[in-house]
């Protein structure tokens, strides 16, 4: 018996994933599926490229940077990085030739860290929209005021991002919050509203997400966790 071809298994989970996205109303042509490889090898970065994946999020630098030298050469298109961990101004600029789009700002500090190495670099805001103790991201009333010091400094801040509450804390909490944050990103007159994965894409994708993170319905459960985050 042949061995499993792992990218056949993840072109059809990626497809899965697509079909999910349509079903709940979105156009695949306006919602991207961003890959994310956290805690995977740099073999499901390999693959997720063989299956015409770009999009590709990471929470740690370390991680990041090791997959971006284990993939490089590969045929084909490369990888458009999403930086999702904590912005930690140590590692900015190790990170900052890499990254395409940093989806977790939420400090003017992390922004000028961001903007010395990479000026003009696309930005996120991280909005908490959960309320919940140790998530990051600022509060709604503190967005407006952090768009605009970003912006100040000239960096491309194309929208927010936020991490839903976990759907045991009920369906209505999690679509709350991606209103929440649809609303922001509409008044605000943003382009990119970054929410929803694996169990709540399509709540998301129903409040207008143009971005959704999608790491276990695509690579399975994440089987080692990173003891120390980077």
């Amino acid at each position: 018996m042949s061995a499993p071809d792992p990218v056949a298994a993840l072109a059809r989970r990626l497809e899965a994933v697509r079909d999910r996205v349509v079903s709940a109303g979105g156009d695949l042509a306006r919602v991207r599926v961003v890959a994310v490889t956290k805690g995977f090898g740099a073999p499901a970065v390999r693959e997720a490229l063989a299956c015409g994946v770009v999009d590709l999020g990471e929470n740690y630098a370390d991680e990041l940077v090791e997959k971006v030298s284990a993939v490089r050469g590969a045929s084909g298109a490369g990888p458009r990085w999403h930086f999702l961990g904590s912005v930690q101004r140590n590692k900015v600029a190790r990170l900052a030739p890499h990254v395409t789009l940093w989806q977790s700002v939420d400090r003017v500090e992390e922004g000028a860290a961001i903007a010395r190495p990479a000026p003009g670099a696309a930005v996120l805001v991280e909005v908490d929209t959960a309320g919940r103790a140790g998530r990051g991201g600022v509060t709604p009333g503190e967005v407006p005021s952090l768009v605009s010091a970003l912006g100040e400094l000239a960096l491309d801040v194309r929208g927010l991002m936020t991490v839903a509450p976990p759907l045991d804390a009920g369906t209505a909490a999690v679509d709350r919050a991606f209103a929440e944050l649809a609303e922001l990103v509409a008044r605000l007159g943003l382009a990119e509203a970054s929410m929803g994965m694996s169990d709540d894409l399509e709540l998301a994708v129903r409040r207008g997400a143009t971005i959704v993170r999608v790491g276990r319905a695509l690579f399975g459960p994440r089987r080692v966790p990173r003891p120390v985050p980077q």
